[in-house]
């Protein structure tokens, strides 16, 4: 936790969880878009300059911008710049899991998470997409995948403070 008693998204980039998902809004309300193809077409400098602008959309704002532009552009050339092809044309869980897996900046975990919130939230449930998720599939306040107010966050956070207490007494 930090000083201001935040769980980070991920500990090696040390951001609280409620700002870094009102980065794409930061980035809609700046940008004046959230398309693809404007995104991955727009000034590289520009854009770092949008994002690091505080409050910037991440801890590492110019560093983000460049991530987001790499991403906006797979979108563009493999998608079409139609973001939900990456799911509504999925052929199973794993083939979900496969095409956010090799999206810029996801790993395995980050990528699991967010098929899990795909399916948790958007109701996106391929077959086999609880197999390829692990315990992110399971009912209960495991992740972001299972955030949808600050109730179901404070869970979320419960549920991870004592997963590492059990983790530090083994």
């Amino acid at each position: 936790m930090n000083a201001g008693g935040l769980q980070r998204v991920d500990t090696s980039q040390q951001f609280p969880m409620e700002r870094a998902f009102a980065g794409p809004a930061k980035i809609r309300d700046r940008f004046g878009s959230m398309d693809p193809e404007a995104i991955a077409d727009a000034d590289p400098e520009a854009f770092a300059d949008l994002c690091a602008t505080p409050p910037a959309i991440h801890r590492y704002g110019r560093s983000m911008a460049g991530r987001v532009q790499t991403l906006a552009r797979v979108v563009v050339d493999e998608y079409g710049g139609d973001t939900e092809r990456i799911w509504t044309e999925a052929a199973s869980g794993a083939d979900l899991f496969d095409r956010i897996r090799a999206l810029p900046g996801f790993g395995d975990q980050k990528a699991k998470i967010f098929t899990a919130l795909l399916a948790k939230q958007l109701g996106v449930k391929p077959s086999g997409w609880t197999k390829v998720v692990g315990d992110y599939g399971k009912a209960g306040f495991r992740s972001v995948a299972d955030v949808t107010d600050p109730v179901s966050l404070q869970k979320v956070r419960d549920f991870k403070k004592a997963a590492k207490a059990a983790a530090k007494k083994s």
